[in-house]
């Protein structure tokens, strides 16, 4: 009798066979262990050199010194809360009606002659002018706002991180905003009779007595990676209040000292002129992406280069079984040629993730405590955001691996398939963190770093188009998504060229 040898050649042509085989063949070259090693060095390194030369210094009213830690709004996010207010006390409910009949502004553009200030007329996207309710004037309390801004249209904000949009209007309008316990509604109208809602927010904890009134505001105008002075100024007319009849108050809310500690700078204002209020105000009410401090992103930010040595790692580790004349797995030829590739990819792919978890799970928290011994102000981050931007970037590690893999099977040359990857990876991500061709990160792997990003996107932000501002064109989940795409689909290209040649190279060792 012969012994059969189909469930010996089945056992030799296992999964978990072929997962042993290729874990051996790694650990049987001690460079491919190096080299991730040495993408755990580069990248803390980098890290750990950015954070060390950070030195943040801020001009107030004491002189100049570090600058102070960053305003937190309700919900704990780093904020901006500056504006000039016109207001009155509002004890229990209420309401303020007003027509924003005109919004222009002043804003800095680039000097046209060197040293001359070119400031000209106009407002930015996110002028800011309309009615407020807000706890008390205290700096980062909560607050409920209707406005009318520079480019779009009428919104409705609230607590600095939540934005409802309104009307595309950008010509006169008149807004009201209602009060009635914690409960504050919105509302917009063409004419002053007919009258559509917003919004409705819960501010809770509201006190009896809060303030109520007009005010303006405006971010800076971007350009050269960098923001200048820009400020609106609103007329607003046609104003009724109910529940409240004292007089106008005016506050420069937030508005900052030069360093003799008395001169403000650029400073707001209004004007009476019969029924109309004229405000001008600077800064701005919403989040502080970049103004609120260094960010656990930026502790990545050679990341990029740290992954050079991990894709090429992955190349050699797929051609080196092809210069052998095996299959890309270092196996002999079976009866089921995907499971060479799909193993080295588990293999390698969960070498990576270890190698990205080392890299950012030292980086990230070292660096935050270099930044902070050095008393720079640090973005605050939430338990849940900082396990997120370390495991994210270990799977970001990981998919770019599998990537390379993929394209080593298909091209065969590793240095084809290394120029490649980095192609694809790399290189997107150095022209975006320059401010060149950001879309690069929603349409190659690169986008893969949006699942980093340690401080939201938000839309009512305008940033400048960088990632060192903060700047991702993708939320987290759906970059990382893009880039385990492209790796998915290169090992599944990559398995389905194994399956065509199979046939043919099996027929040529039988001849």
């Amino acid at each position: 009798m012969i012994p059969s040898t189909a469930g010996r050649r089945a056992g030799q042509d296992g999964f978990p066979q072929a997962l042993r085989a290729e874990w051996a063949r790694f650990r049987s070259s001690r460079g491919w262990a190096l080299t991730m090693a040495a993408s755990v060095l580069v990248t803390v390194s980098l890290g750990l050199l950015i954070a060390g030369g950070v030195r943040s210094t801020c001009v107030t009213g004491k002189g100049e010194g570090p600058c102070p830690a960053p305003l937190l709004g309700p919900d704990g996010t780093a904020v901006k809360d500056k504006y000039y207010f016109v207001h009155q006390p509002l004890k229990g409910n209420g309401a303020i009606t007003a027509r924003v009949s005109d919004l222009t502004g002043q804003m800095r553009l680039p000097d046209v002659v060197p040293g001359v200030r070119n400031v000209a007329e106009g407002v930015v996207p996110w002028a800011k002018a309309g009615l407020l309710v807000r706890q008390s004037l205290k700096q980062g309390t909560p607050y409920a706002a209707v406005m009318l801004t520079g480019e779009h249209g009428v919104r409705m904000q609230h607590n600095y991180v939540h934005d409802i949009p309104g009307g595309p209007h950008n010509g006169p309008q008149w807004l009201r905003l209602t009060r009635s316990g914690d409960t504050v509604s919105g509302y917009e109208s063409d004419d002053g009779r007919t009258w559509t809602e917003i919004g409705t927010v819960e501010l809770a904890g509201l006190p009896e007595t809060v303030e109520i009134g007009l005010f303006a505001t405006s971010p800076g105008v971007l350009w050269n990676m960098a923001k200048a002075f820009a400020q609106a100024t609103a007329t607003f007319d046609q104003i009724t209040l109910q529940g409240a009849n004292g007089s106008w108050r005016h506050d420069d809310v937030g508005v900052v000292m030069e360093s003799d500690g008395r001169t403000p700078h650029h400073p707001g204002g209004v004007v009476e002129s019969g029924d109309k209020l004229i405000v001008t105000g600077g800064g701005d009410i919403g989040p502080a992406t970049v103004e609120g401090g260094m960010r656990a992103d930026l502790m990545l930010i050679g990341g990029a280069v740290g992954l050079i040595p991990v894709l090429a790692a992955a190349v050699t580790f797929c051609t080196t079984g092809h210069r052998r004349g095996r299959s890309p797995g270092g196996l002999p030829e079976g009866p089921h040629p995907a499971r060479q590739p799909a193993a080295q990819a588990a293999v390698f792919g969960a070498l990576a993730f270890v190698t990205g978890l080392v890299t950012s799970g030292v980086v990230v928290p070292a660096g935050l405590a270099l930044l902070r011994a050095h008393q720079n102000p640090i973005q605050p981050i939430t338990l849940a955001t900082g396990l997120r931007v370390i495991v994210g970037y270990a799977a970001l590690t990981a998919a770019a691996a599998v990537l390379a893999l993929g394209l080593a099977a298909l091209a065969k040359r590793a240095v084809v398939a290394i120029g490649l990857s980095i192609a694809l990876v790399v290189v997107p991500y150095g022209l975006a963190t320059a401010g060149l061709a950001p879309w690069l990160l929603m349409v190659t792997p690169a986008a893969g770093f949006a699942i980093t990003q340690s401080v939201p996107t938000f839309a009512h932000v305008d940033v400048g188009p960088s990632l060192l501002e903060g700047y991702y064109p993708l939320p987290p989940w759906a970059g990382l998504a893009v880039t385990c795409g492209y790796a998915a689909v290169a090992l599944g290209a990559a398995i389905a060229v194994r399956r065509r040649r199979a046939p043919r190279e099996r027929d040529s060792r039988l001849r």
